[in-house]
């Protein structure tokens, strides 16, 4: 920058802010600047003709006072005319005034723009950096017109400058994000990406930003920047501080560069090269590795610097879900920083595991440390970092530790804040419907949490509990026992009359053979409760009075007393008036079996989304996800009251660079249980389980099934009004599967949930759950561009004899997929025989009028139906012996493709489907595990031992199944995840 001569000083602009800053009040403010004004607007019109340093000053001097906050509306034009001066300064100032106060429809644009393009044509560095950031500020769409074209040229041209090539890569990142159209990237698309190799690391910097932006919209076209971003990310790294010392902030070697290249490579998936995969990885431990040194300084910006890098890292971790090791050490450095003294790292901590816990491979390592966030819900001061610690407890969560997350939530619901009081009781609603296996556990409870929070128990909440309670005869008893004795207490929750008097009025008769809860004593109780309740609770109540009178016929006189009363039949309400007259008139003119029939009991309610998740979703907003649900789908829970009702599509519009499946943040929705006598099951439901074992309701294997059953049609009209979709094609029909089909089958072998393909048009993600022979599987294709597909046709071949092996029934989606929207598809599968070949996933649709077909291995393999059988040592060797036929063995010794790690191993082998047998094996570094493949014709039992050598990096992998053809294809199916 040139070098400011001594005249520049502009005493008269210093003498003018001294003035007004000394201004006593507003009145002798707005005097001064108007004699300012009226001294400047002379000036200007004056005859005289002004040199460039009293321009510049008296520009200056309107900038300040359109600062203050007065409207200027003269001196525009001397402002241009500083832009065509030769002095650094007053073109500054020129430009400075510019950006601030010309606007978009301006009569001087077009003079501005051409001062601009002198100054870019010029070849002066700091005169082409002074247009760019004018161009920058003001963003508008005219200047992109004018300027969109000559950008990229110079930012990409050899004899550019540093510090040009910087402003120009920022400018073009400011007017793409305001007119995305006007950038047209293709034919500098290969030289903006080979800026990543640039010495500079400013310039690297810059671009970086940019590529990042550009590539959310078009990422095949920047494919390639994920080698040179690996590559350049490697050398910051493992270099020292003292490499990098302009680009080092507090021993820390670029940090800045360094988060936004994990941002970028958060834009697309793992590298499919190897060589890349390997080094990032090599990166990524490193980060971690680096995390566990003792710091270099004690300064404050050394430890945010060096965090961010790590959040960031840890952030990519999960995003790529894909390495099990990184996964739980992301998982145990955070753990570390759930007790740290600093409150935004227990914060980021908690934020970050919540998103871990979704993740198949790191959910048990997030749950070894329950107890410390716990004691964060207890202990933290701060509100927001309590409201993260509720989130993880929630997103941890699963049928092994329910009892104890909902039991701790309910404590702190006690003293919790009245912000976020609402969103736990919610939380515990969930949880506690969720994975509720003793239904009197359920219900006990909501019961606690309307008596401990009743005012934050929306209506959705005991709407739950008694529906649940209307479609389980094994709890109604308990229910309306617990809620006759929750009444009894002197200060009793509205919310709690309502439960009591709806399922009172229900099942209250299963109660009334005790003394103590006598038909009279329960309407006393109720009655008790009338006069202190709102209009609502009391016409609720008067239903139960009726329902009374036909469970107790007893009561009738009492009943019709209270009723009949002036109170209730002169009541102002008309609501209860009604209900009084109409309930009264009833049980006089009606016969005993008119009144049972108006009067019996509630059927159950048709199962449909459990409407407090709703809430909680839209409670939390878009993008929290995550701290909802988890991803995964724990084996063994069943929701006690049904699940979703899939719906044919679900259509949203979020950013194109979105995660427009939020794969990783919620759950599948679950099919409706069908009505009993709706048809017969698909397979027989009989349980394997000891018969003397008492059942509070179906199992999750019955529950789950059960699911599977398609509902029966309302009428025969519903059947003409859903016309049959049309036939699936034939494999003859279809496109052969594309070239990495394998690979991506390969990677759902050992997981249900996931990304199952990617390109710059279409996501396609799966989540699927399989209990016994048969499974369900949800489809959701994103469209990521902004155009709509047109005639949009997913369809599942089976090719060659996989028909009678393998049964899959689809529902149709919608033909037209919204730019940025996504549908969804269900599919029931049920295994028939073993089977050996997928079924292949055709996607056909047109885009833009072009016809586009993709074919996939759809990721259904035989080890999906597997159940995991436990056995002691001496039934395992004796089954060993048994399938001793050589035929029935499948052996393969094999080099590890991935670091050998037991807890990972472990991992894989449990998502592979087999139960591990500890203390079976002699050799306590080998594995051991046994399983039974469901099919509906037979079942295969099959027997496993895989013995790793860490020395040699070798496994051997013996399998044992009474078929041999099972037997073979485990053993390549497994031995790929190794």
């Amino acid at each position: 920058m040139p070098a400011v001569s001594k005249g520049d000083g502009m005493r008269g602009l210093a003498v003018f802010i001294s003035d007004i800053r000394n201004c006593k009040s507003k009145e002798a403010e707005i005097k001064r600047i108007n004699k300012e004004l009226a001294n400047i607007r002379s000036k200007f019109k004056g005859d005289k003709a002004l040199d460039g340093y009293s321009k510049k000053k008296y520009v200056c001097k309107l900038l300040f006072i359109f600062l203050l906050g007065h409207d200027i509306d003269f001196g525009h034009m001397e402002a241009v005319n500083l832009l065509s001066s030769n002095k650094y300064t007053e073109k500054q100032i020129g430009y400075l005034f510019i950006s601030v106060l010309v606007n978009s429809n301006s009569e001087l644009i077009r003079l501005i723009n051409n001062a601009i393009k002198n100054d870019l044509a010029s070849r002066n560095p700091t005169f082409m950096c002074l247009a760019l950031h004018c161009i920058a500020n003001v963003g508008s769409r005219e200047m992109g017109e004018a300027f969109a074209a000559d950008i990229p040229r110079i930012l990409v041209a050899g004899d550019s400058m540093d510090s040009v090539k910087q402003s120009a890569a920022l400018c073009l990142l400011r007017l793409y994000k305001a007119s995305p159209d006007l950038v047209p990237m293709g034919e500098w698309t290969a030289r903006v990406v080979h800026l990543l190799n640039d010495q500079h690391m400013g310039v690297v910097t810059a671009a970086v930003s940019l590529i990042t932006c550009l590539c959310k919209k078009n990422p095949d076209d920047f494919k390639t920047c994920i080698s040179l971003a690996v590559s350049r990310l490697s050398r910051i790294v493992s270099s020292a501080s003292t490499d990098l010392q302009d680009y080092t902030y507090y021993f820390v070697p670029a940090p800045w560069l360094s988060v936004k290249l994990l941002r970028l490579l958060q834009c697309y998936p793992p590298p499919e090269d190897a060589a890349v995969k390997g080094r990032l990885v090599e990166c990524l431990e490193t980060v971690l590795n680096k995390a566990q040194e003792p710091p270099k300084s004690k300064k404050v910006q050394h430890s945010n610097a060096k965090n961010a890098i790590l959040f960031e890292t840890i952030s990519l971790i999960i995003h790529y879900d894909s390495e099990p090791n990184l996964l739980v050490r992301a998982c145990n450095q955070l753990g570390q920083f759930l007790q740290h003294r600093e409150t935004n790292l227990r914060y980021l901590a908690l934020e970050s595991m919540c998103t871990l816990a979704s993740s198949e491979f790191s959910h048990e390592a997030v749950k070894t440390h329950i107890d410390t966030v716990i004691n964060a819900l207890k202990t933290e001061r701060d509100v927001s970092v309590r409201q993260r610690a509720a989130d993880l407890l929630y997103a941890m969560c699963d049928r092994s530790n329910a009892k104890q997350i909902v039991s701790e939530m309910l404590r702190y619901l006690e003293t919790a804040d009245y912000a976020i009081r609402e969103e736990i009781v919610l939380k515990v609603a969930v949880l506690a419907e969720k994975y509720a296996v003793d239904y009197s556990w359920y219900v006990d409870t909501i019961l606690n949490l309307i008596r401990i929070a009743g005012d934050y128990v929306s209506e959705e909440v005991w709407y739950r509990v008694l529906q649940i309670v209307t479609n389980r005869d094994d709890v109604q008893g308990y229910a309306a026992k617990t809620v006759f004795e929750a009444l009894q207490a002197p200060a009793c929750h509205e919310n709690m009359v309502k439960v009591g008097g709806y399922i009172l009025g229900e099942f209250g008769n299963l109660i009334a053979g005790d003394p103590r809860s006598s038909p009279p004593v329960q309407f006393s109780l109720l009655h008790s409760k009338f006069h202190l309740c709102s209009v609502a609770t009391r016409a609720l109540l008067l239903s139960t009075y009726i329902k009374f009178i036909n469970l107790f016929p007893e009561t009738k006189a009492t009943i019709q007393g209270v009723l009949r009363a002036g109170s209730q039949l002169r009541n102002a309400d008309v609501e209860l008036q009604q209900r009084a007259v109409e309930y009264l008139t009833l049980s006089s003119v009606a016969s005993t079996d008119v009144l049972a029939t108006v009067l019996e009991e509630m059927p159950p309610f048709p199962e449909r989304e459990s409407s407090i998740l709703a809430k909680l979703k839209r409670k939390k907003g878009p993008g929290a996800g995550s701290a909802l649900d988890d991803g995964r789908r724990d084996p063994s829970s069943n929701d006690i009251n049904g699940g979703v009702e899939p719906a044919a599509s679900t259509v949203s519009t979020p950013s194109p660079s979105a995660d427009l499946l939020g794969l990783r943040a919620a759950p599948p929705p679950v099919a409706p249980q069908a009505p009993s006598g709706a048809g017969n099951l698909l397979v027989d439901v009989s349980s394997d389980g000891p018969a003397t074992q008492p059942s509070l309701g179906p199992t999750p294997e019955e529950a789950f099934l059960s699911e599977l059953e398609p509902p029966a049609p309302e009428s025969p009209m519903a059947l003409l009004a859903d016309p049959a979709p049309a036939a699936d094609p034939g494999p003859e029909d279809i496109s052969p599967p594309i070239p990495e089909a394998d690979e991506l089958l390969n990677k759902f072998v050992c997981k249900n949930n996931g990304v199952l393909f990617e390109n710059q048009l279409l996501q396609i993600g799966v989540k699927s759950e399989f209990r016994q022979n048969l499974g369900r599987m949800y489809l959701f294709f994103g469209n990521k561009t902004s155009v709509q597909f047109q005639n949009f046709t997913p369809s599942v071949v089976h090719p060659g004899d996989l028909q009678t092996q393998l049964a899959v029934q689809t529902k149709r989606v919608a033909a037209q997929v919204d730019g940025g929207a996504q549908v969804q598809q269900v599919l029931n599968i049920e295994c028939l025989r073993d089977f050996l070949t997928p079924p292949l996933l055709s996607v056909r649709f047109r885009y833009g009028g072009a016809p586009q077909s993709l074919t996939l291995k759809l990721p259904v393999t035989i080890n999906k139906f597997f159940q995991p059988t436990e056995m002691a040592a001496q039934d395992f060797f004796q089954r060993w012996k048994q399938l001793s036929l050589p035929q029935q063995e499948a052996q393969k010794i094999f080099k590890a493709n991935h670091p050998m790690d037991a807890e990972v191993t472990k991992a894989k082998l449990l998502g592979f489907g087999s139960a591990l047998l500890d203390n079976v094996d002699p050799n306590p570094e080998n594995f051991v595990g046994a399983g039974i493949i469901q099919t509906k014709a037979l079942q295969v039992g099959c027997l496993l031992r895989l013995e790793p050598n860490a020395q040699a990096q070798m496994y051997r992998l013996t399998l044992r199944t009474s078929k041999e053809p099972v037997s073979r294809h485990l053993c390549e199916l497994l031995a790929q995840q190794f």
